[in-house]
């Protein structure tokens, strides 16, 4: 099955390196000789919209319940992390705990174990994109963008070339969000990117909740998302107007560690390392150790490898090694991988935060326990 597969890959991603023409020609072969579980979704997707007439209908019928039950009857609204609890024309207000978030983490992380038919036998990397691609769209000179809102469940975000695929993703986080109604979305898709992140041995990420749904007047302009084919000058100005420096656009760049690119989606095609469900820093060595030659094919410039022709890379990636500034940070997380997830944390944390009203203070974080 597939988590063998990733057992396989972490086993491999922490051990003695090996030459990368073995380390592919394994990883390829793990993927080939497993077979997919085949299973038919029956998930409900997201709302299109923000708040229907029938939802309030709902409100209505629950409280005439409410009325002719008695001090049984209970029914709930929903406002970003907390809930107005009425119980008999009372209110009460439920306010989540640090153990409610950990409930949720357990059940997003229990759906990326058991739905390993995904890619590489992991919705990891996707999930991990999502929680990106929903932060990564905040502008601070106008304080627009960013995870508050999670405007992507509408079509004008949701359809943004960047965002081609995502779909998958929300509708994984779909069954999460009906189990959990209390969190708002904007928090959910947050909370999953750390759950992913520490699921696939990454490190561990403070987080904390706050976040607000939106509806669909504050989706964010197509191209704020970083755009693969551009150079160094995008990246400092895609990451410039979030408030990155050089070292943290290095540092989140590390994220290529995960996942693989599609041609159905962005145009390229395949994974960045050998260990594509595993957070390590094998994408910096391997854009330091390896050769890279442009790809011979009818797509997008790309980068290939010469070892293995297995691997890509991106413009964007390349240009991590071939701006001056950008190569010393390139070289310290390819030397040292605990530095590289020290600090791959810390942007990490910046980037789910960027723009959020929160009312909570940063010491006031939590840390959610890995369940493997």
């Amino acid at each position: 099955m597939a988590s063998a597969a990733r057992a396989f890959q972490r086993v491999a991603a922490h051990s003695t390196p090996i030459p990368s023409s073995i380390r592919a020609t394994a990883a390829r072969h793990a993927r080939i000789s497993l077979p997919r579980q085949t299973c038919q979704s029956t998930r409900r997707t997201y709302a299109s919209e923000a708040g229907s007439k029938g939802s309030s209908s709902a409100i209505y019928w629950l409280a005439g319940v409410a009325a002719v039950g008695g001090a049984g009857a209970y029914f709930f609204t929903f406002n970003g992390d907390s809930s107005t609890v009425k119980e008999s024309g009372a209110k009460k207000i439920f306010s989540p705990s640090k153990e409610d978030y950990q409930k949720v983490y357990n059940e997003i992380a229990h759906l990326l174990h058991e739905k390993d038919d995904y890619d590489d036998g992991s919705y990891g990397p996707v999930i991990v994109r999502l929680a990106w691609h929903c932060s990564g769209t905040y502008d601070q000179m106008t304080n627009t963008g960013g995870s508050n809102g999670a405007t992507m469940r509408f079509a004008p975000e949701g359809d943004h070339g960047a965002n081609a695929g995502l779909k998958a993703a929300r509708d994984f986080m779909e069954p999460v969000k009906e189990k959990f109604p209390w969190i708002s979305y904007s928090d959910l898709w947050t909370l999953g990117g750390v759950c992913a992140i520490q699921e696939m041995q990454g490190p561990v990420i403070p987080w904390r909740p706050g976040r607000e749904d939106r509806d669909v007047s504050l989706c964010t302009p197509d191209g704020r998302l970083p755009d693969g084919s551009k150079d160094q000058t995008h990246l400092r100005a895609i990451f410039g107007r979030m408030g990155f420096d050089d070292r943290e656009i290095v540092a989140l760049s590390g994220a290529h560690a995960l996942g693989r690119c599609h041609t159905d989606r962005s145009g390229f095609e395949g994974p960045w390392t050998f260990s594509p469900t595993v957070v390590t820093n094998d994408y910096y060595r391997l854009l330091l150790e390896e050769k890279w030659n442009w790809r011979k094919w009818n797509g997008p410039k790309q980068y290939q490898d010469k070892t293995s022709k297995s691997l890509m890379m991106l413009p964007t990636d390349m240009a991590l090694v071939k701006d001056k500034e950008f190569l010393k940070h390139v070289e310290r997380y390819a030397k040292d991988n605990e530095v590289f997830f020290a600090e791959f944390r810390d942007v990490i944390v910046k980037l789910l935060e960027l723009g959020v009203p929160f009312q909570s203070k940063e010491e006031d974080r939590i840390t959610l326990q890995p369940t493997s």
